[in-house]
């Protein structure tokens, strides 16, 4: 886990925790209370589900609940609880009986320390996601934020109209360059982008791999590149996408969590 990790208060307005994800490349924050207790998280996910055209609305209510996960927990049951949430990261607890925090615990923490067991899926052609949702450069931000809302996507990659991947979009991008929206409007009360093209957002180079590379390796081309998905190709051709989600998953393979 991270010690003294960023963390937010209930009443705090959600225009200030969005600058605060854009400003330090965050995808959640613990919220405490006056005493430091953890009441839950917000991540990107309920940054961009904001629908009140306010610029008074506060954190309370939006609020996604966490796994109870303490310093002394085994690793893999951590996975397990992150992986049951299904969020990202999660804050920790000083204990069950002290909901203190204490640091804060990504999916990519986990996988810089969990290795895939013997059962494990041998490559990632054996857990990627087939059916993937694909933007164009010339697509409309607003589309794809509503896009990413309907499908409880993280990113969606770009493809040229003759089919070619050319980067990927994710909350991050959206919320970075300061498109996501409270209801219509943005921070300055102006239109949130709507007209702006999704080539002007994305992310390059589109990381990708082959079907024939293994759990492991993906893991590790994650890592390094600092990303949270990479795609699954062959001769540019996209055949899926695989995530942090589905790699810890396949760690678990076989521990009886």
């Amino acid at each position: 886990m991270s010690k003294d990790p960023i963390s937010i208060r209930e009443d705090d307005y959600m225009t200030h925790a969005r600058q605060i994800l854009r400003d330090n490349f965050l995808r959640g924050l613990p919220v405490v209370d006056e005493g430091n207790k953890v009441l839950g998280i917000l991540t990107d996910q309920d940054i961009l589900n904001i629908r009140s055209s306010k610029s008074n609305v506060t954190v309370r209510g939006y609020i996604s609940e966490s796994p109870l996960i303490t310093p002394d927990m085994d690793i893999r049951k951590a996975a397990r609880m992150l992986l049951d949430a299904k969020q990202p990261l999660s804050p920790v607890i000083v204990s069950t009986s002290d909901r203190s925090i204490a640091g804060i615990l990504s999916n990519a923490d986990l996988l810089r320390h969990i290795q895939p067991t013997k059962v494990s899926p041998r490559n990632v052609g054996e857990i990627m996601t087939t059916k993937v949702e694909t933007a164009l450069p010339d697509d409309n931000i607003s589309r794809i934020w509503e896009n990413m809302l309907q499908w409880d996507y993280t990113g969606i990659p770009v493809v040229s109209h003759k089919k070619e991947t050319m980067g990927i979009v994710t909350r991050l991008d959206i919320i970075k360059a300061g498109y996501a929206r409270i209801g219509t409007t943005n921070m300055q009360g102006r239109s949130s982008g709507g007209s702006m093209k999704v080539e002007k957002v994305m992310s390059t180079p589109l990381y990708s791999v082959p079907p024939t590379t293994s759990v492991s390796e993906a893991i590790g081309e994650l890592l390094r590149n600092d990303i949270g998905r990479i795609s699954v190709t062959n001769g540019g051709e996209l055949l899926g996408i695989v995530d942090r989600h589905d790699l810890l998953k396949a760690c678990l393979e076989g521990t009886g969590l």
